[in-house]
Order: C-alpha cells, then structure tokens, then sequence
C-alpha cells in the first residue's frame, strides 16, 4: 500500500502524545509516556493479525488510539485535547487509503480445511458523507409572550474514527421564518385560551407558506407561569398534533432553567471557552438560573422574578397583579388592586425587591424574606465556582440596552438589575440568543445503534418510546459511590422529574472503570438512587458510552435487588436533551436500535427572511 506506512503513523502519533504529555504533566508525564507507548505499540500484537497487509495495520491503529489513550488519560480537557491534536492525522491517513481504494475493514474467517490458509474477507466500514435536510418549527409558549420559528435544518452523517455511529450531526440552521411574538392568550389568570393559541399557529403556519404536512420535526415548550395554567398539557396535545413529528413538554422551573442555558447558547460557549457561566433567564413570570462548565449544565433553580407578575400601562394604569407582587406589596407596606394607578415611584420599588431578591440568590443561598418566599425551588450549588454571568430572556434584551415596554415593570426590573449587577462588579457577557432562547429550533429523529456487548431483561416488551435522557454527571475524575447518588438526584431535579414517578434512562458519558470492586459499587449506588423505581417494579434503564453495558447489567442482577425490567446499552452517543426510543433487539438480542430525539437550538445570529 504506497503512500501510507502504518508503523511509521504509529511512532508519528506516539511521538505526539509524548509531546504533550510532557508539556503537560510534569513529574508524572514519563509514566504516562510509557504506559501509552507500551499499549499502543502492542496494538497489533494483541489483536493478532492474521492479515499482516498494511490495511489490516492501518485500520487497528485508527480504531484502537481512542480506547488506548482512554486507559491512560482520564475523560477531561487534556483527553480531548489530545483527541483534537491526533484526529486530523488519522482522519488523513484513511482519507488517502480509501482513495487507493482500501474501504474495508479486516474480518478473518478461518477455513475448516486443513490445507487452506485463513482467508480475509472486506466488508465496509465508511459509507462517506451523507446530508439530510429537514423543515422543522419550534413553538414556545411562555408566560408573557408566545412565538414560532420555522428552521431549516443540514444533518450530516460522516463516518470517521471519531464518528464510528450513524448519528446526524446538525451542521447548518437556518431560520428561515419568524412569527410575531405575541402576548401570551388567557380565559382568566390561570387558563390559556387554547383556541386563540392553536388560531395564531395556523395562522404564522399559512404565513410562512407552510402545512403541517411539509413539517418533518419539531417541538412545543410550554415554560414558566403558562406550565401552571391548568390546561398547558391540553396546549402541547393540540398543538403536537397540528404540527407533524414532534417532541412536547411542559417544562418545570428547573427544565426550563436547563432549556435556557442551551437555547441562548450558553451551555456550548462554556465548552469552548472552559468557563463556569451562570445563565439567568428573566421572562414574564420567572427567572431560569443554570451553571453550565464544560458544556454540561451542573445546577439549577427557578425564582418567581419577571416583568409580567405586576402589568401597568403606559399611565401607569394596573391591570395585571400575580401573587408574588400581591406578597412585595405586603411586604413594602402599600396597597394597589386591578384598575388603581400605581405610582412610578412605588412600580420602582416593587421591581428593585425584585431585582435584589434575584442578585441575592444568584451569589447565595435565599436568606431575606422576600427571596425565601419567591424561590420556587432549591437553592443553587453555590460550591460551583462561577467566572462569568449571562442573561437571556425578554429582560434580557433591555438590559443589553433596547429600550421597549411590555406593558408590565419590565424595563423598571432591567434598569434595577442593572445598577444591583455593577454595583457587586459581576462579570457580564452577552449571549447570542436573548428572547427567543427558549425557542427549540427542531427535534431532529436520528437512528442509532447500540454496541454489541448490552443486558435485557427478556421478558422487556419492545419498543419502549419517548424515555427522557438524563445525563449523569460522574466522570473517574469525580467517581464515588456517594457521588453516583448525589448527580442521579440532580440530574431528576434539574428535569424537574421525581424519582419513580415514570420511566427515564440514565446515561453515563465518561469511560469508567471496570474494576471488579468499582463494578460492585457502582451499581449498589445504582439501587440507592432507584428505591421507588425499583419497589414499583418500573423499568430501569442505563446507558453508557464505552461499551460496558452487559458487564453492568450482570453484575446488577448479581449484586442487587434489580432482578427485572433491567436494560443496559453501551456505546450510544447521547445529549443533553435528547430522548430516545428502544426497538426490539436484533441479532439474537447483541444490538439495540435506537431512535434518538434531540432537541436542537438556534445558534446564527443573522435570520433568513426567504424560504
């Protein structure tokens, strides 16, 4: 094979790592060196090569670097580092041989004869390239205002060994059209008026040149105060079924806090840049608070702050007032009701408790009064380290500088968060996506297949649909049996989800051990974090990324209580967000396929007018 020497690409890449483990690691980047060295160089030996073609060589070395720097460098920023810095180079090197036409990977079947040699036989390993386009809508329903956006979507499926899955990647958004963004419709203050919502749908679907029919995905969010409106759930049936393929929910204070960071960007700045940022999203009735560092979103909580909870006009005539300003007022001594003309002083005032009760608890547990009686649930984990602050949501978009009234304090809400953010001296950067940041761009449906080493129980009837994902945040780095039960309690909560209440799969990204004595005590953490699931006899999913699923499942049925209703996948590249559907199993129960749902958010700034 001219051209590509599979042991000089060998040496050129444990060169690489070398380097860099030297640059980085100190005292410690000798062992590491030989460790890597060691194991990689034995890659061939160890697979015992029957085909000694460089083809054989080449595509050993290109599949076997991740799981070999895997078992030296713990999941993290130098692991992905090192990925970035070797990926090109392999990703070259199959380049040029699939243009010598070497397509295949190696599959040895030895001959029952006696005078044959072993034979190899190729089949394919990358298909190349393949784009999708879809038309997909995301439809919000907030507590102040409502809108829809119609999305063009590019999904590209390119194998490589980076990308050894059938996953679409999203590589292109284009708006191509946005509703107007309307007051949220009501009968009374705690019914939405469906009709009038559902007749504003049809309508942005007849104006943008649509019919449900076009649609391929979607999704429809109903979020903050509009959640607790008793008929929320009858607004995501109807308009679900008016708008093709889609994922719906009614997000709770902590999901829409998680919806938010994501929406406006927040979550994936935090993954290039490797800062913690604490995304604050102020609508009409509360705001949505996220850590997010490395691209995962750590903490949540929900405040009932928002310009809507007190609606003036321009005379400062009142004609809205929600609970939690009926309680400031309470609180400040002074007495309004519906109709009455509220001065501009005392509007000020009731928006700065506002805006104080939020700094206060975006710096620190609920300590005052007003803000212990405003929260709507648990305090932030306040021993996350935050470096830089955002804000999305229509609030937002005045205290970035717009100068616009809602018909409510808002822009007396902006002014004081203002001037209350300053004078602590928060760091403060803009988010690509103010008011639209809870606006999904599409749920794009994408086939996947699970690795060939997963537990069922076979009894499990199939396909088990629309399972919510939730991702664990247990790494090597972090791992202890008491840090498996503390993230899966986090993870229910920030999908504002109890524990046994429905089903969930619980999804684990980082490679993990695969002691003997860690295999034990992960999955007895399992089972503590599981006791209502587990007693109600509801399905227990786990999802892993390496491919240590049937070695979990066995040892659960070995070590714990879970005897039934147990299924463990491995190697699914799984998001925040996503939800996942489980067909039946093929190949005499090895594989899995899985449709994954995710939902995808806008991320271009400049919006198409024409479609």
């Amino acid at each position: 094979m001219s051209g590509i020497d599979a042991n000089r690409l060998k040496w050129q890449i444990i060169e690489i790592v070398s380097e860099y483990l030297h640059e980085h690691f100190g005292e410690d980047a000798k062992d590491l060196e030989e460790q890597f060295t060691s194991a990689y160089d034995s890659v061939l030996q160890q697979h015992g090569v029957l085909d000694d073609s460089e083809t054989a060589k080449l595509h050993l070395l290109i599949t076997e670097f991740k799981s070999t720097l895997s078992d030296v460098l713990q999941s993290g920023t130098h692991f992905g580092r090192l990925m970035g810095l070797v990926s090109p180079i392999l990703n070259d090197a199959l380049s040029r041989a699939e243009q010598q036409k070497i397509t295949s990977l190696v599959e040895l079947e030895v001959s029952t004869r006696k005078s044959s040699e072993p034979k190899t036989r190729f089949i394919p390993l990358y298909d190349g390239s393949e784009n999708v386009k879809l038309l997909s809508v995301g439809i919000d329903i907030g507590s102040s205002t409502s809108h829809l956006v119609f999305s063009r979507l590019t999904l590209n499926r390119e194998r490589s060994f980076v990308n050894p899955t059938n996953r679409f990647i999203v590589v292109d958004r284009e708006v191509i059209y946005e509703s107007d963004i309307i007051f949220t419709p009501l009968i009374d203050r705690f019914t939405i008026d469906v009709e009038a919502i559902v007749e504003f749908c049809e309508a942005q679907y007849r104006k943008a040149g649509f019919t449900p029919e076009m649609v391929d995905t979607g999704a429809v969010i109903v979020t903050g105060e509009t959640a607790k409106k008793q008929n929320a759930e009858e607004i995501v049936r109807r308009l679900s079924s008016k708008s093709g393929k889609f994922v719906s929910a009614v997000a709770g204070p902590n999901y829409e806090s998680v919806l938010s960071a994501m929406g406006s960007g927040i979550v994936d700045l935090s993954s290039k840049t490797n800062q913690t940022i604490m995304n604050v999203d102020i609508g009409g009735g509360t705001s949505n608070i996220a850590i997010s560092s490395k691209g995962h979103v750590l903490s949540t909580s929900c405040i009932n702050v928002g310009g809507r909870l007190l609606g003036i006009d321009d005379n400062f005539r009142i004609w809205r007032i929600d609970e939690p300003t009926n309680f400031i007022l309470r609180e400040l001594g002074v007495n309004y009701k519906i109709g009455d003309t509220i001065s501009e002083k005392d509007a000020k005032a009731i928006a700065h408790e506002y805006a104080k009760a939020l700094v206060e608890v975006m710096q620190g547990p609920a300590k005052s009064k007003i803000a212990k009686e405003l929260m709507m649930t648990d305090d932030l984990d306040f021993s996350i380290p935050v470096d830089q602050y955002s804000f999305s949501g229509g609030i937002a978009e005045i205290f970035y500088g717009e100068k616009r009234s809602y018909d409510d304090i808002g822009l007396y809400l902006a002014e004081e968060l203002r001037t209350l953010v300053e004078e602590q001296g928060l760091l403060v950067i803009e988010p690509e996506i103010k008011i639209r940041a809870t606006v999904i761009g599409a749920g794009t449906f994408t086939l996947s297949v699970s690795g060939s080493t997963c537990y069922f129980d076979k009894t499990l009837e199939f396909p088990i649909t629309n399972i919510p994902v939730l991702p664990i945040n247990v790494t090597t780095e972090n791992y202890q049996p008491g840090k498996v039960e503390e993230e899966v309690s986090r993870a229910f909560k920030n999908y504002d989800l109890r524990e046994g209440d429905g089903t969930v799969a619980l999804y684990f990204k980082d490679s993990l051990y695969r002691s003997y004595t860690w295999l034990q005590e992960f999955v007895k953490a399992i089972e503590n974090s599981l006791p209502k699931t587990i007693s109600e006899g509801r399905m227990v999913i786990l999802l892993f990324e390496s491919d240590i699923g049937k070695m979990v499942g066995l040892m659960t049925r070995q070590e714990t209580s879970i005897q039934r209703n147990l299924i463990s996948l491995d190697e699914l590249f799984l998001e925040v967000g996503d939800w996942i559907d489980i067909g039946a199993p093929l190949q005499e129960g090895q594989v899995f396929p899985v449709t994954v749902k995710s939902l995808v958010f806008n991320k271009n700034k400049e919006y198409s007018s024409n479609h």
